[in-house]
């Protein structure tokens, strides 16, 4: 089965399943709520691809087209080249739109698995992202990430790798002075 393939909303997994990939996500949260960016960053694959298009209001008729499609308009659209240059400067000090950093929450929840070929694993997630920044500034980011996690090699720390996530924010316009945290 891919992706793309249409399936029932009702997913029934493997609990064992079901239990290590949240286990794994919520353990990529922990590192980000911490601030621990030089090791989240080690979660992606090398041919990872982090994506956040844009969303637009749409009409019933139009609804396929509420969401950018690849390569057109898009908040992040990054390689894991460019992932582990955000990396780097968020974690420089430099980085003034995250210093001092952000404090950060993340909930995670509806969790959905399907299994694809070779192992791979399609993984819908609804998640919350609240933001304090500074005294008062506070941003809050919701939506659906979908991510294709790869197994990990038998020595690796986590058992996943991160193939593809694309990120889709309930919001159409964001109120935020920036996406400058990861999502």
């Amino acid at each position: 089965m891919t992706a793309a393939t249409a399936q029932s909303a009702l997913r029934t997994t493997d609990p064992v399943l079901q239990h290590r990939v949240e286990q794994f996500l919520y353990a990529e949260a922990e590192l980000l709520d911490d601030h621990r960016y030089t090791e989240w960053i080690t979660l992606f694959a090398e041919d990872a691809r982090y994506w956040i298009p844009t969303r637009s209001t749409r009409t019933i008729r139009e609804r396929d087209k509420e969401i950018s499609a690849r390569g057109e308009g898009a908040h992040v659209d990054d390689d894991h080249t460019m992932l582990c240059g955000r990396v780097r400067r968020i974690t420089s000090g430099l980085q003034w739109s995250e210093e001092p950093p952000s404090r950060t929450r993340r909930l995670l929840t509806n969790i959905r698995i399907t299994e694809l070929d070779g192992g791979e694993l399609a993984v819908r997630t609804n998640f919350w992202v609240y933001r304090s920044r500074l005294e008062r500034h506070e941003d809050w980011f919701v939506g659906e990430r979908s991510d294709v996690l790869r197994p990990a090699g038998p020595d690796a720390a986590y058992p996943y790798l991160i193939a593809d996530r694309k990120i889709v924010l309930e919001q159409t316009t964001i109120l935020a002075p920036s996406i400058s945290i990861f999502l």
